[in-house]
């Protein structure tokens, strides 16, 4: 797993590419058990690096890695399957998503939500992010259930 970094690709805004670095970070630590500060110091090489939200990587990192076995309780009820059996990729980005749901609330569910579909269609396989949203749709409610609930009964117009 690695970052576009083509020129021709559009730009992506500091946080978006935060989030791409912290799932890859964590996709990392998930496959050869690295932890943040290796992680933070390999990735802080790549070129793409310098445009990221260091403030909102380093969150991410440091709570998805340090809460992981409390994320994991957080969204395991809702898969179908073992969460030892989830694609690492979709792992970490549940692992990020279920982190900034938990405890970013400045941060409105809908584009955590979003952010998590965009990053497993770049990044996973083929119907991830099917996977991914319906694991956060239901998880939303659990966590943020006064925004959620406020969000349903705000008139569509």
């Amino acid at each position: 797993m690695t970052m576009d970094t083509k020129p021709d690709a559009p730009r992506k805004s500091g946080r978006r590419l935060a989030r791409e670095y912290a799932v890859q970070g964590i996709y990392q630590s998930l496959l050869s058990g690295n932890d943040a500060p290796a992680i933070d110091a390999h990735l802080s090489e790549d070129p793409g690096f310098s445009k990221v939200d260091r403030k909102l990587f380093r969150q991410l990192l440091n709570g998805a890695l340090d809460n992981a076995e409390t994320l994991r309780g957080h969204f395991s009820g809702l898969i179908d399957r073992k969460v030892e059996e989830l694609s690492p990729v979709e792992h970490a980005i549940l692992l990020v998503a279920t982190y900034e749901l938990a405890h970013m609330i400045e941060t409105p569910y809908r584009v955590v939500i979003n952010e998590a579909i965009e990053l497993t269609k770049e990044f996973g396989g083929a119907d991830g992010h099917k996977f991914v949203n319906g694991v956060l749709d239901k998880l939303a409610p659990a966590l943020r259930a006064v925004e959620v609930e406020a969000a349903r009964n705000r008139p569509r117009g």
